[in-house]
């Protein structure tokens, strides 16, 4: 006769169930754990062989039960929690979604035609001053022109790209700010 050991390990657990609840209940410290333990216990009986015989079935159940239990355990631990979860769903991607990427281009095609648009010296004083980092004063010298005539020029060329990308220009005191 084949699934010996399973026969008997299954009449084990359904006439003494209820003394194993209460052992499991003690070691485990939650009934809930207990019949967890005990139903997955059960399923696992399925894959007993009878190539080697049990002895003693009641012990060998709570064993098999022990070790379900220490296993789940094992697996909650390396669960996320709910709140970990939820504090890491809360964390903002920084990244710039596709709407903010087409606006920016858009805002650069703007600025690109503006400046297309701008007389070549005011367009060579704001990049000269404000992409290439030159003080007014080395911007003046090579272009031959008074320093006022280039603080005149970079203030068209903002005013001039402001109005054309529909930008309020921050007004400021004095000149162009000295690079450090």
């Amino acid at each position: 006769m084949a699934d010996i050991n399973r026969v008997r390990l299954h009449g084990q657990l359904v006439e003494n169930y209820d003394g194993l609840v209460k052992k499991l209940t003690r070691r485990l410290g939650s009934a809930d754990s207990a019949h967890e333990a005990l139903h997955e216990t059960f399923l696992r009986l399925d894959g007993v062989t009878d190539v080697v015989p049990v002895r003693s079935p009641a012990d060998y159940i709570f064993r098999i039960a022990i070790n379900v239990a220490k296993d789940r355990q094992k697996a909650e631990n390396y669960r996320v929690s709910r709140a970990e979860i939820d504090s890491l769903l809360g964390v903002c991607d920084e990244g710039p979604d596709p709407a903010r990427i087409v606006e920016a281009r858009s805002e650069i095609e703007a600025f690109a035609r503006a400046l297309a648009e701008l007389p070549p010296r005011p367009r060579d004083v704001l990049r000269s001053i404000t992409i290439d980092g030159q003080s007014a004063a080395a911007v003046a010298a090579r272009l031959g022109v008074s320093v006022r005539t280039v603080e005149s020029d970079l203030k068209l060329a903002l005013c001039h790209c402001a109005n054309c990308m529909h930008h309020a220009l921050v007004p400021r005191a004095g000149g162009p700010r000295p690079r450090s």
